[in-house]
């Protein structure tokens, strides 16, 4: 099929992600502190002006099609990987992964997803080139994994991903220890090497990654099939991802309505799929629509959050008026 990427792009892309991760671990991070709020920040926004700026160099390249699946594409995948942060913070919680190791695990879990995700999205344009009809069967999965993120919302389910099974299976095949020991991933105790509960996170962020891949990649081929656009809008999304974590990680509960507008962007995607046969739908109009549902559900749940604390900060009064004697409020 026709790429907009040929392989000096394909080795310009890939030599940039590997630079800025060297930036990243070998000078930005080489000493293992907490990520405070301001620095977490200031690198999402280079990540997302990167993003942006290689989003300019395709539609200026390109054309308008390329630049706008782009940018729709790296809509879909970074409003659903914030999805995954929701998991991190429950995974590092459960696994009591202190904030100043919890960026190593993120970086290799990432590092280490850059490389899975390659190999699916590659395997899934061979498959989608030989066997069209899987369009349907990823429109419908789509639509399906929308319609019960909704539900679980609903009902106020969560999964915990210590209790699946592939962490189980892990558990018992490979020896490990509840101690941390310092940043190592692995250590030794009475002369045998355990993985410590650092390299139990890791493989649950992996096993997380793989899960929520499932869901976004599929999604992208919904707007196009172009690997290197599919490929580099996941990685801009991805890289992007441990900055964004330490940023929102401790505000994730404002975010009450966001998963109404992640279902609601999978079934969309997920219909266009499903009917890309019969209807059309041109990328500008993708790219509003998705759009809209995020936009939409963040300004919601903000609105919801600021009515909640506004009301826990008036409660004591409306309670107990002028009453003192019951004391100050918990």
């Amino acid at each position: 099929m026709d790429t907009v990427g040929s392989p000096v792009l394909w080795a310009g892309f890939i030599g940039l992600v590997f630079l800025m991760l060297a930036l990243d671990l070998g000078v930005f991070h080489r000493k293992a502190h907490i990520v405070a709020f301001k620095e977490a920040s200031i690198w999402t926004g280079v990540w997302i002006t990167l993003s942006l700026i290689f989003c300019g160099f395709l539609w200026w390249q390109f054309g308008a099609k390329s630049g706008t699946d782009f940018l729709t594409g790296y809509l879909i995948e970074k409003s659903l990987s914030i999805d995954n942060i929701f998991v991190f913070v429950v995974i590092f919680g459960s696994m009591k992964i202190p904030p100043l190791y919890q960026h190593r695990v993120l970086f290799w879990g990432i590092l280490s997803a850059l490389i899975l995700r390659a190999i699916m999205i590659f395997a899934g344009v061979a498959a989608l080139e030989r066997f069209h009809w899987l369009i349907y069967v990823f429109g419908v999965f789509l639509i399906v994994t929308g319609l019960k993120l909704f539900l679980d919302w609903k009902k106020g389910e969560e999964d915990d991903p210590g209790e699946n099974f592939f962490m189980k299976f892990i558990r018992k095949t490979v020896p490990s220890t509840n101690k941390l020991d310092g940043q190592h991933f692995f250590t030794i105790e009475n002369r045998r090497k355990l993985a410590t509960p650092l390299f139990m996170a890791l493989i649950l962020v992996e096993i997380t990654d793989v899960i929520f891949a499932l869901d976004s990649i599929p999604a992208i081929f919904a707007i196009t099939r172009d690997p290197f656009i599919v490929f580099t809008s996941n990685i801009f999304a991805i890289l992007g991802l441990r900055s964004m974590y330490f940023m929102l990680a401790g505000m994730m509960e404002k975010f009450g309505y966001l998963k109404v507008g992640l279902s609601a962007v999978l079934v969309f995607v997920g219909t266009k799929m499903a009917i890309v046969d019969l209807v059309h739908i041109p990328s500008w109009l993708s790219l509003l629509v998705i759009a809209l549902c995020i936009g939409l559900s963040i300004v919601a749940s903000l609105i919801k959050a600021n009515r909640d604390e506004q009301k826990a900060h008036h409660a004591p009064m409306g309670e107990h008026g002028s009453d003192q004697s019951s004391g100050p409020q918990a």
